[in-house]
């Protein structure tokens, strides 16, 4: 075996760095005094070096740079703290590591590095670009520019003169005065205030003499509050902001003359620019214009004149240039421009048209119209203005034809020929327009026209039909919209035959079976809403004979007849409509409504019976029956159909029906009998009992009519007004009326009409503190409600009303009854007009209530309005409203039965209170 090498490493040099004993921790500890001082001292070389700029420095009076030099001197400059340290092998050792290590590191995140310095100067140069870069695109054009424009570019004058005189002028002016002691005088007192208020005029008065109106502020106020009103109206309650035009208008010329004041302002910069611009490049016309009409506006026309004129000069070919120095320039003078303006462009049209215009002569005209032909025969606006400068039929004629000979391909032209020929020549004429434009839909249905007005109606549909086989050979053919327009189109020209034989052929073109119903219904609804209503009436009829079923098409159908036919038409179509649909009972009773409207009694009654036959025992039918015989005196017939209706349909509102009959007729017991009846049969039925309660209550039997409330309360605890009819019998002992109105708000909780209740029965007991404590509750619990607002504002100081106003409309959705609480309010301040806009926004809102449109007649009448009223009335009739605080008691009361609508809305009228 061999021995392993010995390891001479003892007699080798000892590594750097290397510590004897320090591997196992046999090494001891130094201090300060084992070392010596931390740095240096400096040699004494420095120090008489340092001794001497001290010196120096004293002489000087520098001392204080000395230290300010040792102050501000860097500790970690090797200057300073180490400047006397040895930089060794292990020095250089650890500096070489350590860059090593940095450069390791560096060449890691290199690429990433570069690639976010490169995104970051991306992002920087995107959002700041250099100035060189934005013009880039306007230093490579420079390349285009001639010498001739670089020549031209107008130099930057001096202005360093004039600024200079500027100033001399504005130092020249400057005086220096001696300030008089009234000034002084007048500061001193305006620091001294007065607070009295001189209690007999409302003003009050300073030491200066300004005068504080103080009515006049309340009234602004209350004028502010008024405007905030109206635009909380017009912003919200109809839905859109109306405008005021006369308002807009003054807005808009205040505006207007603000801007032109600034751009008076800056008139000179404008025109300066306008120079350089017609300067740099005077064949750019546009810039001609410019300058003119700039001088238009400021009213230097003889200086738009001659920019205009030179414009002409320099831009000969421009058509534009020529007609604004024709419009700027009086008619004589326009003339002659005209005149050279053609022979720069004969062919023109536009300049031709002008000129012809400034001539006043019709021959004249002609004359000109006729030269502008022979150099532009194939403007067919040029023909057309020949043609209607002519009075002779047989010159236009004549123009015509060789109009249609010079432009064969020109619809326009064959059909203005076509309608002032003959008609056998317009059929030759029309014919030779089909062979020139095989795909001109135009032609076939001027052709359809002409039999139309030649009375060869049946030949109409043959020759729109062989005309659609034509166009769909050729390519031609229309799509089914515009074929719809140009039905309409016939229509407002008068060819109604035509209108509806275009509709017949052509309505069901290129429709899927699945979407014809809904389609129609849009287009006749569409026809109708443009006011072409034989279109509509065509698209209905073609459709009914494809759905003769369709309920929707037979109602709009019957809705155009009733609007814009005749009595005739719509007993026509209703009666078809009853044919096709027997068992609609809707259609029968609107025929027969119809009917007795018409005063056609006894056709009502046979339309009434006819729709027996189809729909057996239905309450409608019988309802409308029995209303018919009421309505006419015959009370026994309808009794004895009320019992027939009893026996075989036997529903609640027969019986209701009966019982109200009974009333009207002042029959109590009958009508108890009635009522007895039907509760066994209905006993949920809240009508019942408060028909129960209300006979007791009109024969003065209390006890039995607490009794009827009381148990039709029991019996329907959710109908609100057996609750508030039991309140209003009991409202005597307020006590009992408190108890009634709570039982009815626990078993209908956050109900407003109870809550309103609750908050008049208060009022009328004159306990104000109560009922404000209720609205207060009301409103949390009904922050909705309209009525509750509007009782709540009703005791408001009248000084606190309009902000509350305000804040209502806004909390409640736009109420119709907080609209009609403004309106009120209004009126109450003597402002009538402001009233009758409001009451109209609030029938807007709500139809129907017929409190509002009492209140709006009874202003009316004040103001004795007559064509208002009477046009009110008429939608009164037509709106038919049926809710509201005062209305329902009056149109509901058997005392009132037989009077008519406008008698009801009288009576409702003086019964309203503001």
């Amino acid at each position: 075996m061999f021995a392993a090498p010995r390891r001479d490493f003892l007699n080798e040099r000892a590594p750097d760095n290397y510590v004897a004993g320090l591997g196992r921790g046999a090494t001891g500890f130094t201090t300060r005094s084992d070392i010596g001082p931390a740095r240096e001292g400096p040699s004494e070389d420095a120090i008489k070096e340092a001794l001497a700029k001290r010196a120096e420095a004293l002489e000087n009076g520098n001392a204080s740079d000395i230290e300010d030099e040792a102050r501000f001197r860097d500790n970690e400059n090797d200057e300073g703290l180490f400047a006397s340290g040895a930089y060794d092998e292990d020095d250089e050792e650890a500096d070489k590591i350590y860059s090593e290590v940095d450069e390791r590191m560096d060449s890691r995140r290199k690429a990433r590095r570069e690639a976010r310095e490169k995104r970051e100067q991306d992002e920087n140069d995107a959002k700041n670009p250099k100035v060189s870069k934005q013009f880039a695109d306007l230093t490579r054009a420079l390349s285009t520019v001639s010498d001739e424009q670089w020549a031209n570019i107008p130099e930057v004058g001096d202005l360093t003169g004039k600024v200079r005189r500027g100033r001399k002028a504005i130092q020249s002016e400057r005086r220096f005065y001696a300030v008089p002691d009234s000034v002084l005088l007048n500061a001193r007192n305006q620091a001294s205030y007065e607070n009295s208020i001189a209690e007999e005029d409302g003003t009050a008065s300073t030491i200066d003499g300004t005068i504080t109106d103080f009515r006049q502020i309340s009234q602004a106020k209350d004028k502010m509050l008024g405007m905030r009103l109206d635009q909380a109206g017009t912003d919200s309650v109809i839905g859109s902001t109306n405008v005021d035009p006369k308002g807009y208008l003054t807005s808009l010329s205040s505006s207007a003359i603000a801007s032109s004041g600034n751009e008076l302002g800056n008139l000179s910069k404008h025109r300066e620019l306008l120079l350089s611009v017609i300067k740099a490049d005077p064949k750019h016309a546009n810039g001609w214009i410019a300058i003119a009409k700039l001088e238009e506006q400021n009213n230097k026309m003889a200086s738009a004149r001659k920019f205009i004129q030179q414009g002409c000069d320099n831009c000969p070919k421009s058509e534009d240039v020529w007609l604004e120095n024709m419009r700027l320039n009086t008619t004589a003078h326009a003339k002659i421009i005209a005149s050279k303006a053609v022979q720069h462009l004969p062919k023109s049209v536009n300049i031709w048209m002008e000129a012809m215009r400034l001539e006043t002569d019709f021959a004249n005209k002609k004359r000109v119209i006729r030269k502008a032909l022979e150099n532009i025969p194939q403007s067919v606006t040029l023909w057309k203005e020949a043609v209607n400068l002519e009075d002779d039929p047989n010159d236009a004629r004549i123009l015509l034809y060789r109009a249609t000979g010079l432009i064969p391909l020109s619809v326009e032209l064959w059909v203005a020929l076509a309608k002032i020929e003959s008609a056998e020549n317009a059929r030759k004429v029309l014919n030779k327009a089909r062979q020139a434009i095989r795909t001109s839909h135009e032609v076939w249905v001027e052709a359809a026209k002409l039999e139309e007005r030649e009375g060869n109606t049946g030949r109409v549909e043959m020759v729109i039909g062989r005309g659609i086989s034509e166009l769909q050979r050729r390519g031609g053919m229309l799509d089914r919209e515009g074929w719809l327009e140009e039905a309409e189109k016939c229509e407002r020209e008068g060819s109604v035959v035509t209108c509806q034989a275009i509709v017949l052929a052509t309505l069901g073109f290129g429709l899927d079976d699945d979407d014809r119903e809904s389609v129609w219904l849009h287009d006749g609804l569409r026809s109708f809403q443009k006011g072409c209503y034989e279109t509509a009436r065509a698209i209905y009829a073609y459709a009914l004979q494809q759905f003769p079923s369709n309920i929707e098409f037979w109602n709009q159908a019957v809705s155009l007849e009733k609007t814009h036919g005749t009595s005739q038409s719509l007993f026509e179509i209703l009666e078809k409509a009853v044919s096709a649909c027997p068992k609609y009972k809707e259609l029968w009773l609107r025929y027969a409504k119809e009917r007795l409207q018409a005063s056609d009694v006894d056709g009502a009654r046979s339309v009434l019976g006819r729709a027996f036959e189809h729909n057996l025992n239905d309450e409608d039918i019988w309802l409308a029956a029995v209303d018919i015989e009421a309505e006419n005196d015959e009370h026994e017939k309808a009794r004895i159909l009320l019992s027939q209706a009893r026996s075989g349909a036997g529903t609640e509102r027969v019986w209701i029906k009966s019982v109200v009959l009974e009333r009207q007729l002042k029959d109590t017991e009958a009508a108890l009998r009635l009522v007895n009846l039907a509760l066994q049969d209905f006993p949920k039925s809240p009508k019942l009992w408060m028909m129960k309660g209300q006979i007791y209550e009109e024969d003065k039997r209390i006890s039995q009519a607490r009794e009827a409330y009381i148990s039709g309360t029991k019996a329907c605890p959710k109908s609100i007004s057996l609750w508030l009819l039991l309140s209003q019998l009991e409202e005597g002992t307020i006590v009992r009326c408190r108890s009634i109105l709570e039982r009815a708000a626990l078993a209908n909780p956050k109900n407003p009409q109870l809550w309103l209740q609750r908050i008049r029965v208060e009022v009328r007991a004159k306990n104000i503190n109560q009922a404000k404590a209720l609205v207060a509750v009301a409103l949390q619990e009904c922050p909705s409600s309209g009525a509750i607002w509007a009782e709540s504002i009703a005791m408001e100081p009248r000084t606190q009303r309009k902000p509350r106003l305000i804040d209502a409309l806004k909390k409640c959705d736009n109420d119709a009854i907080i609209i009609a609480s403004i309106a009120k309010l209004f009126w109450s301040e003597r402002k009538p007009d402001k009233a009758k806009s409001w009451f109209e926004k609030a029938i807007k809102a709500d139809s129907d209530n017929g409190d509002h449109w009492a209140y709006l007649y009874k202003l009316l009448k004040t103001q004795e309005a007559t064509s208002e009223l009477e046009e009110l009335r008429q939608q009164f009739i037509i709106a038919n409203p049926r809710h509201g605080d005062i209305w329902p008691k009056i149109f509901k009361d058997v005392n009132n039965f037989r009077k008519s609508k406008e008698e009801l809305l009288e009576i409702a009228a003086s019964n309203v209170r503001l």
